[in-house]
């Protein structure tokens, strides 16, 4: 009779060590997706930063020509060249950023 109760509480064992093995399997797995979506998440959020800084320092590029002179037509041409040139760098940003 011993022996039988050792048999069942034997299988019994088995059968949880299965199950941990189980959840623990499942939990690795939940790891992985949760590890690779925070690495998404981190670099959307430097992309995002990096806007930021771009629109921050065209803000800055666009008070200080409205700042300059105000006289027309040397303000306007000034104001028209900065904005120029900063489409240009952030057509070089978004090709180095691709």
């Amino acid at each position: 009779m011993e022996q039988d109760q050792l048999i069942k509480e034997l299988t019994l064992l088995e059968r949880r060590v299965k199950m941990f093995m189980n959840e623990h399997q499942t939990v690795q797995e939940k790891i992985k997706i949760l590890n690779v979506e925070n690495s998404n998440l981190k670099t959307t959020l430097k992309r995002k930063e990096q806007q930021i800084d771009d629109f921050q320092n065209q803000n800055k590029i666009s008070t200080i020509v409205d700042n300059i002179a105000t006289g027309g037509e040397d303000a306007a041409e000034l104001k028209q060249y900065i904005n120029e040139y900063i489409k240009e760098i952030d057509k070089c940003i978004a090709q180095l950023s691709a």
